[in-house]
């Protein structure tokens, strides 16, 4: 049975994706007593292929980093707990979180929740983003689809700047409207027009996969694409964040500093849910900055001397 001292962690990381998986090796390599909470369901296993994560000349999928990633993990003696954090608190200590596994307390902690995308209303979500006939993130993989048929569906405004960002790589560029979506302002219209960028008035009636491509219905209209990129946002997880005090944005990113603190003491975030570049490597960036403050911040640690 452990004391409570024991029981204390130096740090909880809470997220098993690319940034809560590097940050809970950074902490075990600074010798410091780390527990990773992972609920299973990183966005990263969403990404059939990646050809710009450093490395990889042929690419990767995000499976197989975050397999690497757990791997390298396995080294080093990290406490993993499998599962969802219902509750956290701030108590004297630093932070207790309540999981079906039990509580878990921590001097110091990362959020690494990362965000979810909002997926289209269309069958087979899933097997049209592997097929890469579907797509969510233009920083990522705009060069694949140079030259291509480029779709791109968002549910107002916000779409006019996808389609303006991937119009450097194709001047093929459509721009769909979803059910309900405001209609654009003029000054958008021109930007479209400027950029030779046509798009609809009409909102998408329907979307499916069609072999190689994506079929898109509208106002009677079928229109063939052979990319579509999703613009309609991501669902950031910042609920505990909130409930721990942490400042978030109106779109509900975690509000951080340099070294990816919050301004709740102790409390860190890293990777999607504290930024709006969602770049893996962006992500493992963070995760070592906010591990290697939480470090010194925590303190000297010296072990006990041998020749005593």
């Amino acid at each position: 049975m452990p004391t409570a001292r024991e029981s204390l962690a130096d740090a909880v990381v809470v997220g098993g994706g690319p940034a809560g998986l590097v940050a809970a090796i950074y902490l075990a390599r600074f010798r410091r007593s780390v527990v990773l909470v992972d609920a299973g369901q990183s966005r990263i296993e969403k990404i059939p292929r990646s050809h710009n994560y450093p490395g990889f000349a042929e690419g990767v999928s995000g499976a197989e980093v975050r397999d690497m990633l757990r791997d390298q993990l396995r080294s080093y003696p990290v406490r993993i707990v499998h599962g969802f954090v219902e509750r956290a608190a701030r108590v004297p200590d630093g932070f207790r979180l309540d999981t079906r596994a039990g509580p878990i307390e921590g001097r110091r902690m990362l959020l690494a929740t990362g965000v979810t995308d909002i997926p289209p209303a269309m069958p087979q979500v899933r097997d049209a983003l592997d097929a890469g006939v579907l797509r969510y993130c233009p920083v990522c993989d705009a060069y694949e689809v140079i030259g291509k048929a480029v779709g791109v569906y968002a549910n107002g405004p916000a779409g006019v700047a996808e389609a303006l960002y991937l119009r450097h790589f194709s001047a093929d560029i459509t721009l769909f409207m979803a059910q309900g979506s405001p209609g654009l302002p003029a000054e958008d219209r021109r930007k479209l027009a400027e950029a030779g960028i046509r798009w609809n008035d009409a909102p998408v009636d329907a979307m499916r996969r069609d072999g190689e491509r994506i079929e898109v219905m509208h106002a009677g209209a079928r229109t063939l694409c052979d990319t579509l990129y999703c613009a309609l946002g991501v669902t950031v997880h910042s609920k505990l964040a909130e409930a721990l005090g942490a400042s978030v944005d109106e779109t509900g990113y975690v509000g951080i500093d340099g070294h990816h603190a919050t301004h709740v003491p102790g409390l860190y975030a890293a990777g999607d849910v504290s930024s709006g570049l969602n770049q893996i490597v962006v992500a493992m960036g963070g995760a070592a900055i906010a591990a290697s403050a939480m470090h010194r911040e925590l303190g000297p640690a010296w072990p006990a001397r041998t020749d005593a």
